[in-house]
């Protein structure tokens, strides 16, 4: 855990919440409750909103129209209703501890899986959301004195019940701190272990929140007969050190035109801080 003062970390002695001890100690935790039928129904007005006024906006990730029509992005800045959601103390005694107090958004989209098995027939692979932030080559295990440092936690908020048949996420306790990738041949193994310990798997209640480190092992499951698909707003938490993805690079960056201009090879971009958009960016 850790604490900022004159903008540096520093160790934290003190107690933290438990949902932040959860987080650091198994790479996730399930906060229920956080959000009542009336805020739920509140921040759900305001995704509709953005939905129904915004176009989608056709990230990395979402490669044809009907995947695309699924998100929509930078939340924060077209709701006030999901500002205030994402603000929610729960979740930022959960994350504060481990990316301290001045840690950011760096990625706010609003997911709207659709109940139609076809879009996503197996659910989604195994694989972690970035990182992983401290490699190691197998066969190194993380010293167990030392609590894995945390750079980037996910939070998903519930607007509707995810149940079995609806494809909820699973996560794989401890996968944070392998320091490496799911195995590849393994990517779509629902009997996926770490460590010999098998999936969490998120059922939830709309005003729930999940919370997963970056660096987890993690996926969204087969959905059944009968799903209603899923509805949630994600946010990304962030230290400071790490750099926000609300926008694409190319819209939202420091590089002026004249250097664009002088950039021209894809490393030239890179440099400048022109990124090629991937993961959190969508």
């Amino acid at each position: 855990m850790l604490r900022k003062h004159l903008h540096y970390n520093r160790y934290r002695g003190d107690a933290a919440a438990s949902s932040a001890q959860a987080l650091e100690r198994e790479g996730h935790v399930l906060l229920t409750g956080v959000f009542d039928p009336h805020e739920v129904a509140s921040i759900r007005e305001g995704v509709d909103r953005v939905f129904s006024e915004y176009p989608s906006d056709g990230r990395v990730g979402a490669p044809d129209p009907p995947r695309s029509e699924m998100f929509r992005y930078e939340m924060f800045n077209r709701s006030s209703l999901v500002q205030a959601a994402i603000e929610n103390p729960r979740i930022l005694e959960a994350v504060e501890p481990l990316l301290g107090e001045d840690c950011h958004i760096i990625a706010n989209t609003s997911w709207r899986n659709p109940a139609d098995r076809s879009s996503a027939p197996d659910g989604q692979q195994w694989h972690v959301d970035g990182g992983p932030h401290v490699v190691r080559p197998p066969g190194v295990p993380w010293p167990e004195e030392i609590p894995y440092p945390v750079f980037v936690v996910t939070a998903q908020v519930y607007l509707r019940d995810v149940r079995l048949e609806d494809g909820p996420t699973a996560i794989l306790p401890g996968s944070h701190r392998s320091g490496s990738l799911p195995p590849h041949e393994r990517m779509w193994d629902l009997d996926l272990t770490y460590e010999g310990r098998g999936a969490a798997v998120h059922t939830a209640s709309a005003g729930d929140v999940t919370l997963f480190v970056s660096d987890t092992w993690h996926r969204r499951m087969p959905q059944g007969e009968g799903t209603r698909g899923r509805d949630f707003v994600q946010c990304i938490y962030a230290r400071r050190e790490i750099a926000p993805r609300v926008l694409p690079s190319e819209r939202c960056s420091a590089a002026g035109p004249a250097a664009r201009e002088r950039a021209r090879s894809l490393r030239q971009r890179q440099l400048i801080g022109l990124h090629e958009p991937c993961f959190y960016d969508g």
